[in-house]
């Protein structure tokens, strides 16, 4: 029954939509679904597409893309990113765990932690603004797991040539297939951007609030992934397996207001003017919160202050504003100086007295930070520079920053940058409290200090590679200790650790297409390696995902086909635990991911300006069974039908 039902789901989509397009006489295409043959006809010149500009925040631009590539599927996800070092758990909007790390974390102030609910948190560099000579809307479906869907939709309009406004809100439910694994979000953005006729001045603002909750259940209990693994036909309704809690909830909150805006003290008056000089102001403000409820105590985490309506809230406040002074010459480059001020503000309602000690309820500091910025082209070389250090206050960082391209040609460039930072852990490291008894601390770790090196190379008719060198000393991590109550169900318990020794990590990635006549073979292959402190810094040593597909126009270029097989694969390693009270990882050494694939067949079609993605995810567990994970205790996804669209509007 389940192979019959594979073929039917295969050949569907390419009926439906054979039968759904039909050829006019004259070459255009229209719909049978329609119940008239009216027709309107629109004879208004339109806008070209480069019109509609997307523009960064640091006034990077590029515009509106509609065309569907093998990208664009990679990135048809609940992130809407490129996932290939994640791998997901089993809902959607739960968390992942990383195949590879990016070390990209150039803060130099803590955030409140609870990283493996950060993944959909929208930072500041994630939102885009926009200048369009039309209003543009952009609408994102698609399916997700039992009773739910994943919806994006997107709005902007220019008021003026120099007012821009937009808003967006994306909402996500999924029952999911496991018991209290109901997951949900909501994200509304608004903002816009502003500069005057003569653009001596600009500025840029949006606020964004965040609603990320999910069911918690603790994974399996012991007996549960006995059953799950054993394949039977018995407990292929997931929601029969047993889990070891189903009444706990974590809520991430977050807000931001966010302002950037500059003035021209000398503005360049014509083309051949070689001198400008800007002040820049940036104000952030990000308020934060994570919470866990859990209704009765749960044994395996140890011994509770409470039985029952258990309560934890860490509140997080980060107020920084920045000053900026940038001069700019065509020959000497671009020169900046700043000054950050950042206001913290960390922790819970009460302090909690223990038999031996206090632990405090408040971080509250005062920091400023000093830096400058380099850019410049200098004979063929696109250099740029970047430090930074904080001057005053509690907590010392730094970030030292270089980096130089250089296009051989139009087809091929090379790239290398050099980075060194020094930070403080997140705050979830230094200060925690919970209602169960062994989540509370108080510490004073060292800095986390990083080196990395990496060097990319893109080319068209090469490849694309990059190879990055980190090394990290005093890198800091939850992991298990054993439970000094002997009598107590739970055996480990979760503390804060920081390890004593370098972390060397090696990171090579290749991406390579081939094409022959409408055939394209998309490889992307990773490979990894730890050197030293490979006991708290785990990965895979070799990843690859593998895409064969056919993509052609179809009805006289009226629709754009793209079908194929996408093929994922990393090798065995131990993964991090996930713990829902902290919202992070635990370094763990009892369970091994063992060697993984999984296969995809896509059917995507594009149809003007939309795209359309039909997916069958994890299809060969039709035949096999799953028995796969993502993390101790938490099952990978089954076999599922999934589908959707993105659909832009350009009135």
């Amino acid at each position: 029954m389940k192979k019959t039902l594979f073929l039917i789901l295969l050949v569907l989509p390419i009926i439906t939509l054979a039968q759904d397009l039909r050829l006019n006489n004259d070459g255009s295409t229209s719909s049978n679904q329609l119940g008239d043959n009216k027709t309107v006809v629109d004879n208004r010149e339109k806008p070209p597409i480069t019109d509609y500009k997307i523009i960064s925040v640091k006034n990077d631009t590029t515009f509106v893309d509609t065309t569907l590539t093998i990208y664009k599927d990679y990135k048809f996800n609940y992130l809407r990113k490129d996932n290939f070092e994640l791998l997901p758990y089993s809902n959607v909007g739960q968390s992942y765990t990383k195949l590879a790390y990016q070390l990209d974390n150039d803060n130099l102030v803590p955030g409140i932690g609870a990283a493996a609910k950060q993944y959909p948190y929208l930072e500041v560099d994630d939102i885009f603004y926009y200048n369009v000579p039309t209003p543009l809307t952009e609408l994102f479906f698609k399916t997700t797991f039992e009773q739910g869907q994943n919806l994006d939709a997107f709005f902007t309009s220019n008021i003026s040539p120099q007012v821009n406004f937009f808003i967006a809100y994306k909402g996500l439910r999924s029952l999911g297939k496991y018991q209290n694994n109901l997951t949900s979000q909501g994200s509304f953005r608004f903002g816009g951007s502003y500069h005057s006729k003569n653009k001596r001045y600009q500025l840029k603002t949006h606020f964004v609030s965040q609603d990320l909750s999910t069911e918690e259940n603790g994974g399996l209990t012991t007996l549960a992934n006995l059953q799950y693994q054993s394949g039977a036909d018995d407990f292929s309704e997931r929601n029969l397996l047993e889990v070891n809690f189903q009444d706990a909830e974590s809520i991430l909150l977050a807000k931001r207001f966010f302002l950037k805006h500059d003035y021209a003290i000398v503005a360049p008056k014509d083309s051949l003017s070689t001198n400008s000089v800007k002040l820049e102001h940036t104000l952030n403000f990000t308020d934060k919160e994570y919470h866990f409820n859990q209704s009765v105590a749960f044994a395996g985490f140890g011994e509770a202050f409470e039985t029952s309506g258990l309560r934890d809230e860490a509140e997080y406040q980060n107020v920084s504003n920045t000053l900026k002074g940038i001069y700019e010459n065509k020959i000497l480059g671009k020169l900046s100086v700043r000054a950050k001020h950042y206001n913290l503000n960390y922790g819970y309602q009460s302090k909690l007295i223990l038999d031996n000690s206090i632990i405090p309820n408040r971080i509250q500091e005062d920091i400023i930070s000093a830096g400058a910025e380099y850019q410049n082209r200098i004979q063929g070389f696109d250099v740029y520079g970047n430090i930074e250090a904080n001057v005053n206050g509690e907590y010392t960082g730094s970030n030292l920053y270089g980096e130089a391209g250089y296009s051989l040609d139009k087809e091929n460039r090379l790239s290398a940058n050099i980075q060194t930072t020094s930070r403080t852990p997140d705050f979830n490291y230094l200060l925690f409290q919970s209602d169960y008894v062994n989540y509370n601390w108080s510490n004073d770790f060292e800095n986390i200090e990083e080196q990395k090196i990496k060097i990319a190379l893109k080319s068209e008719k090469l490849l694309n590679a990059e190879v990055l060198f980190a090394q990290i000393n005093n890198h800091t991590y939850f992991g298990f200790t054993d439970n000094p109550d002997q009598e107590s169900s739970a055996d480990t318990l979760v503390k804060p650790f920081q390890y004593n020794q370098k972390i060397d990590y090696l990171k090579l990635k290749v991406n390579k297409v081939f094409a022959y006549n409408r055939f394209k073979l998309d490889n992307t292959l990773m490979y990894q390696h730890v050197s030293s402190g490979e006991e708290v810094f785990r990965v895979p040593d070799f990843l690859t995902r593998n895409s064969l597909y056919y993509e052609d126009y179809l009805f006289k270029k009226a629709l754009f086909l793209q079908t194929g097989f996408t093929f994922n694969y990393f090798t065995k390693f131990n993964p991090n635990a996930y713990d829902p009270i902290l919202g992070d990882y635990v370094v763990q050494n009892s369970f091994q991911l063992d060697n993984q694939y999984s296969v995809d067949y896509f059917f995507n079609a594009k149809v003007k300006q939309t795209r359309i993605f039909f997916k069958l995810e994890n299809m060969t567990r039709i035949f096999t069974g799953n028995s796969d994970y993502a993390a101790p205790s938490y099952p990978y996804r089954d076999f599922v039908v999934r589908f959707g669209l993105v659909w832009n509007f350009f009135l």
